[in-house]
């Protein structure tokens, strides 16, 4: 099996790919780059600009509650829950783990519950520079200890359980994967990774090709991953890293869905990983998305390729789980 490489004219914007860029750049006009901003002033950004994408939420059952972290801090949960599920998605949202919430990936996560036919549960992470790594891993963790443990929250939740994430998110839920085998800890039945950071290589072909965007640019990346991680060595751990993981560690990870947009200096973090799974004998299964960029699946109020993408991401997490 191949990985897609894209060609010059998946790197063009799809017709409404480029007719959402023009108009995110008529709305978003003199706001700034929220990563050159104090951290809470672009977090309140990020957060405003992003409403827009989070109305006309698909309908569901919707259930609020708390886990209380070992560190003493309350990490907030909302379970989002389609009619006859029983399987579990644990949704990590992305955010360059710096930005965003459950609030900002709340339509992203209930489409993603419609099409799984699955319980989707997300939650807000301790985030950076205020709580660099580990803290916002380590709540993780908490998340996925309460749910094995059997919070009772979760006890409709009695089938498969899959780990997702976008970008950030993808980066937290494969480290938490890591983890999770590491310490022995019952694992997820498969993992759904969208668009992910899984290393800090600034110099492969996307970071370089797409450096300027549309979108997310290197030097946002850059600035992310000076307040996620800033020491350099530190940056080598599988848990910051997925890429720098052994062989025998990937190896045993659980089946896994990638995909990635075109138009991304991340594209190449995918590619890499997937290339290097499949030269250990892994199968798992990886969609390129021309035309669109780096985020494109919070769009899918305007946008063909998110809601196919979601689409994709329920039917793999039925195959890849036999729910």
């Amino acid at each position: 099996m191949t990985v897609p490489i894209p060609t010059d004219a998946d790197l063009v914007p799809t017709e409404r790919m480029q007719w959402i860029l023009d108009r995110l750049a008529q709305e978003d006009a003199g706001l700034g780059d929220p990563t050159l901003l104090p951290a809470p002033e672009g977090r309140a950004l990020a957060e405003r600009t992003n409403t827009r994408w989070n109305s006309d939420l698909p309908g569901m059952s919707v259930r609020e509650f708390s886990i209380e972290a070992p560190e003493g801090h309350t990490i907030q949960c909302r379970l989002m829950s389609p009619e006859n599920a029983d399987s579990l998605i644990m949704f990590i949202h992305g955010g360059g783990w710096a930005f965003c919430s459950m609030a900002t990936h709340e339509r992203a996560a209930r489409l993603l519950a419609l099409e799984a036919g699955a319980h989707v549960l997300t939650f807000d992470y301790r985030l950076s520079p205020e709580a660099p790594f580990p803290a916002g891993l380590m709540d993780c963790r908490s998340v996925w200890t309460a749910i094995t443990a059997g919070h009772p929250d979760l006890a409709s939740c009695s089938g498969p359980r899959a780990l997702a994430g976008d970008s950030a998110g993808a980066n937290l839920a494969l480290a938490l994967l890591l983890m999770v085998q590491e310490e022995q800890l019952p694992a997820p039945d498969a993992a759904l990774l969208f668009y992910g950071v899984y290393d800090a290589d600034f110099e492969t072909a996307s970071y370089l090709g797409q450096k300027d965007g549309p979108g997310l640019t290197r030097a946002k990346m850059m600035r992310y991953w000076d307040w996620y991680v800033a020491g350099a060595a530190d940056r080598m751990s599988p848990l910051v890293s997925p890429l720098q993981a052994s062989d025998d560690q990937l190896r045993k990870l659980p089946p896994m869905f990638f995909n990635a947009a075109a138009i991304d200096p991340l594209r190449s973090d995918t590619e890499n990983l997937v290339r290097r799974l499949r030269s250990l004998g892994r199968t798992d299964p990886y969609s390129l998305y021309p035309g669109v960029v780096h985020g494109f699946m919070q769009m899918s109020l305007e946008l063909p390729e998110a809601r196919k993408a979601a689409a994709e991401a329920g039917r793999a997490f039925r195959e890849l789980t036999g729910s």
